[in-house]
């Protein structure tokens, strides 16, 4: 069982990545809890005159941005991003990450790939040694190929289970696409691991990104700790 976020964490974390926003930038919002909290932060600075265009990653956060009148964009609407804002559900000192219990990796990669800084706001029971420490990996797939994935992800040796809604049935994504958690031991090499399941026909994307994260914020106990790439 995961440890939940201390929302005052959450907040003090939004309110420092704010500090990385100025006038006239258009920025990336992420999914979840932490880019909730940040999408909330931005507001309240909107409200006081900041001047931002904001691309969003899913309908939870599009819905959210739109009710505290951000005016939201679509990636069809800019050149580039900024800097794109979001959480993680796992990070390690490498800053390699999990991402996707909030459904939306897909678009996060997006989103973030597009962006000139990738910022990733998180507490501190994300930060783990190894991925897949904490959660199970998110494999996002069409649904048709959902039985075959399901079978070729445990012959890699995961323990994969379909998502479902609280009220039953597949979760679905804002892509229509449905999403396999897939429980590995924690991983020595997640590259490889990424790169095994990504072949596997019917996969859309994994959440595990890798070499994409520029800054990492923890928010601790009313201290923002700073953990950025090592250095090669």
């Amino acid at each position: 069982m995961t440890m939940a976020p201390d929302p005052r964490d959450l907040d003090l974390v939004a309110r420092h990545a704010l500090r990385m926003v100025a006038d006239g930038m258009t920025l990336g919002l992420g999914t979840g809890r932490a880019a909730e909290a940040f999408i909330h932060a931005l507001g309240a600075r909107a409200r006081a005159g900041l001047r931002v265009r904001v691309v969003v990653t899913s309908t939870r956060s599009d819905e959210l941005a739109r009710r505290l009148n951000l005016d939201v964009a679509s990636l069809a609407d800019i050149d580039r991003l900024d800097v794109a804002f979001d959480g993680a559900d796992e990070v390690t000192p490498s800053l390699a990450l999990t991402k996707g219990l909030g459904g939306a990796l897909l678009r996060e990669r997006v989103v973030a790939f597009e962006a000139e800084r990738f910022v990733v706001l998180v507490t501190p029971e994300k930060l783990v040694d190894r991925l897949a420490t904490r959660t199970p990996i998110p494999v996002e797939v069409v649904p048709f190929a959902n039985l075959l994935v399901l079978r070729l992800l445990a012959e890699l040796g995961a323990r994969p289970v379909l998502r479902r809604r609280p009220e039953g049935g597949p979760f679905v994504t804002d892509n229509q696409n449905w999403i396999i958690d897939a429980a590995f031991d924690p991983l020595d090499d997640p590259a490889a691991v990424d790169g095994q399941v990504r072949k596997i026909p019917g996969v859309v994307d994994t959440g595990i990104f890798l070499d994409m994260a520029s800054l990492v914020l923890v928010g601790d106990g009313g201290v923002v700790r700073e953990l950025r790439p090592p250095r090669v």
